[in-house]
């Protein structure tokens, strides 16, 4: 059979680019075991560097939309012009050219159906080029339009309902937010072959919202994160050194890589800093990386630093910026505790990740979270200041705690691995390949 895969390997969208990635793994992983299946991956830039391991045999790389006439003839222009010293004039043209239509895309888009989620619009052209591809079934590892609007087979995977449970933060509804997941998570769900939750109670949130609109227990498949499986865990000490040098890190700090979203929950961090630095003496420096290229972001990063500047912090923040794939081990390795009190769920790979390293946990006490964690994570009220700054301090103060913690986390880790996960897709996948073959033969008769 013939699967499609549309990968995120954009590394501003976090989660699901890790996500992506390490499915992409475990599927190479998985034609390495002898698998006969085919894979083509859709991607809007097929030379990205995330996507050079996933060419050689069963895999190909096709670009994410047909090529477009314009792009066609200027395709044809740069090679009859060839690549001299005039070839960035020509890409410079051909980024604005590509500009152009994906502007005039959004303004249809926005203009006619995006805010009915029952009302579904036909992606034909799409529909064309992956029946041109030769697919049979589509891989989305993050909620995609595309699914449905192109007719195909699919599987989903949905990784939060945010929208749905928690439409007070304006990341997820705000400016046309909540009409644009609704449309793409209700009829992504209502079509799927097969869904992707990565937990039970992510499974349970699945039913409960789209349970009306056909969504069965049977269709929901328990896949649960693992770390990113780009983190080379056996982090040396010069590894380490390095990446302190390159950011000027001391000593000991707390980690959190998380974009500047407000449910991601910065500034009571910041605010619990400033209580331990008011009644316990204790300067203790935080690390965070992550981006803040929107408004939302923006606007939740200017409040982070006020903020800190308020509470005379300007010392104990570094912020990074985006921090790339190689640093992040050694950033994790560094690290006295990762202090995570994020407001989303139901899991968080950050958590894993920090296990993997040894690296002690403070997250939220909150449904799915707490059934993540279990004992192997101080848990807290992401709403209470004075919570997560007790937390903090005990992971500061209390090396036995963080022993313990390390160890339980490892344990934790342990149990479910990187086989078990290419082993659980690897199943998932083949029964969407029977229900397809099923289905196609009803069809048939």
């Amino acid at each position: 059979m013939r699967i499609g895969i549309v990968p995120t390997v954009n590394t501003a969208f976090g989660g699901v680019y890790q996500y992506s990635l390490t499915m992409l793994h475990a599927l190479e992983a998985w034609r390495s075991d002898g698998c006969e299946d085919e894979f083509v991956v859709f991607a809007p830039n097929v030379s990205h560097p995330a996507l050079v391991s996933t060419t050689g045999h069963g895999w190909t790389l096709k670009p994410l939309m047909r090529p477009s006439l314009p792009q066609r003839a200027l395709d044809g222009l740069r090679r009859v012009v060839g690549e001299g010293p005039h070839r960035e004039a020509w890409r410079w043209l051909h980024r604005e050219a590509w500009r152009w239509l994906r502007r005039s895309r959004s303004l249809r888009w926005d203009k006619t159906r995006l805010h009915d989620p029952e009302v579904v619009k036909s992606r034909p052209d799409m529909k064309c080029w992956l029946h041109c591809c030769g697919i049979d079934l589509m891989l989305y590892p993050t909620p995609s339009a595309l699914s449905f609007e192109t007719g195909l087979p699919y599987v989903m995977a949905i990784h939060d309902l945010q929208h749905r449970l928690q439409p007070e933060f304006p990341e997820v509804s705000a400016n046309g937010q909540w009409e644009r997941r609704e449309y793409c998570f209700r009829n992504g769900a209502r079509y799927a072959t097969l869904l992707l939750a990565d937990s039970e109670v992510g499974k349970e949130d699945i039913l409960n919202c789209y349970g009306s609109y056909g969504v069965t227990p049977d269709r929901v498949k328990v896949l649960p994160f693992i770390p990113a499986c780009y983190l080379a865990l056996d982090v040396p000490e010069n590894e380490r050194q390095r990446v302190r040098t390159k950011y000027s890190l001391p000593e000991r700090y707390i980690f959190y890589p998380a974009q500047f979203w407000p449910h991601k929950n910065h500034i009571r961090i910041v605010q619990a800093l400033g209580l331990l630095k008011q009644v316990h003496q204790l300067k203790i420096p935080v690390v965070f990386c992550g981006s803040y290229s929107d408004e939302i972001r923006e606007t939740s990063f200017r409040e982070v630093m006020m903020c800190s500047a308020r509470l005379g912090l300007e010392g104990e923040i570094r912020y990074l910026g985006y921090a790339p794939d190689e640093d992040m081990s050694g950033l994790y390795a560094g690290a006295a505790a990762l202090v995570m009190p994020t407001f989303f769920g139901p899991t968080n790979i950050p958590v894993l990740e920090a296990w993997a390293f040894g690296c002690p946990v403070l997250t939220s006490d909150i449904r799915g979270i707490r059934e993540q964690a279990g004992n192997a994570a101080v848990l807290v009220d992401p709403r209470s200041v004075e919570a997560i700054a007790d937390g903090i301090y005990q992971l500061w103060t209390d090396e036995s705690l963080r022993s313990t913690l390390a160890e339980a986390g490892r344990q934790r880790l342990g149990a479910y691995t990187p086989d078990d996960y290419r082993r659980e897709l690897m199943t998932i996948l083949e029964e969407a390949k029977t229900r397809l073959l099923s289905q196609t033969s009803r069809s048939a008769k």
